[in-house]
């Protein structure tokens, strides 16, 4: 199985510069008890980095405590030179106060402005309008521009939500499974309009996500959170292919669907909580079927799918 472009970079080379340094901690409370969250990081200006583990790990908690929404038991975040928090001296800047834009999974468009509205709306104060045209461009809005959210599809809305949050100029962009509702195919278009908005206008980006083959393309650095805590940070092909990890990138579940692409097809797999879509040749997808066990592995730093012995 081969995804092409898998280890497309989301960024050039960068500097030393650091984007984000974040420690915090929080108790939380999952399905299976109370849990430590004890999070250490930093992030260099202009990169992305994508938070990767399973449900409960704790990845929508640091976006959360990076845009001020969710309480810590400590912490300490430093955005681009300035502490937004800081437990041990009592700073904690509001929301507000804080340059962040923040993309959900449900878009929360405003469903009585126009596409053009919305990012003005979200423009800072005395900032040029030029820049909503810009944006307009950028993201191929240019001709749904005087639409309201509900005549636009769910891709449309998701281009819109990533300009509306680009559209205030933050210092911090934070991206919370932005894709997970879109088809397949919707999926990779938008990947391609969120690595020309992070390269375009040089974004320090925070992403969420399960699934591979979007972290592979998107991502300077992952980390790999479980049970809380840093399981590893890095490179994609050192989080999850390196021998490091478990020799190879080695992981067992069962395909949920089968879904042809074009000359393609992209096989789904459920791997311990996590999704995970495989791209397949026709020949490939022929000798597959829904509800079989596989294991996903890696094969040249690109996933392929081994149906396990019966």
């Amino acid at each position: 199985m081969r995804t092409p472009d898998i280890l497309s970079a989301a960024s050039p080379p960068s500097s030393d510069a650091i984007g984000v340094r974040f420690r915090a901690t929080k108790m939380l409370h999952t399905a299976q008890g109370r849990q430590l969250l004890d999070i250490s990081f930093q992030l260099g200006k202009g990169r992305l980095l994508t938070l990767y583990g399973p449900s409960g790990a704790g990845k929508t908690t640091i976006l959360r405590i990076l845009a001020g929404l969710t309480d810590t038991s400590s912490a300490l975040i430093e955005v681009d030179g300035t502490i937004w928090e800081d437990s041990a001296r009592n700073i904690r800047l509001p929301t507000p106060g804080r340059s962040i834009g923040f993309v959900f999974q449900d878009f929360a468009l405003f469903p009585h402005l126009t596409v053009r509205q919305q990012l003005e709306f979200a423009l800072p104060k005395g900032e040029d309008k030029a820049l909503v045209t810009e944006l307009l461009a950028l993201m191929e809005l240019e001709e749904l521009q005087d639409r309201r959210p509900s005549f636009l599809s769910g891709g449309q809305q998701q281009r819109v939500a990533l300009a509306r949050a680009i559209a205030r100029r933050p210092k911090l962009l934070l991206l919370d499974e932005p894709l997970s509702a879109l088809d397949d195919e919707m999926r990779f278009r938008l990947q391609d309009y969120i690595l020309k908005a992070h390269r375009h206008y040089e974004l320090t980006t925070i992403l969420v996500s399960h699934y591979l083959p979007e972290i592979f393309r998107l991502s300077d650095e992952v980390l790999f959170l479980c049970d809380g805590q840093v399981q590893r940070q890095g490179p994609p092909p050192e989080v999850f292919l390196e021998e490091k990890i478990s020799s190879k990138f080695r992981v067992t579940g069962e395909i949920f669907e089968i879904v042809p692409a074009d000359i393609i097809f992209i096989v789904g797999v459920r791997c311990s909580g996590a999704t995970i879509k495989v791209i397949a040749t026709a020949e490939e997808a022929a000798g597959l079927h829904i509800g079989q066990k596989v294991t996903v592995a890696s094969k040249a730093f690109n996933p392929v799918i081994l149906p396990l012995s019966a």
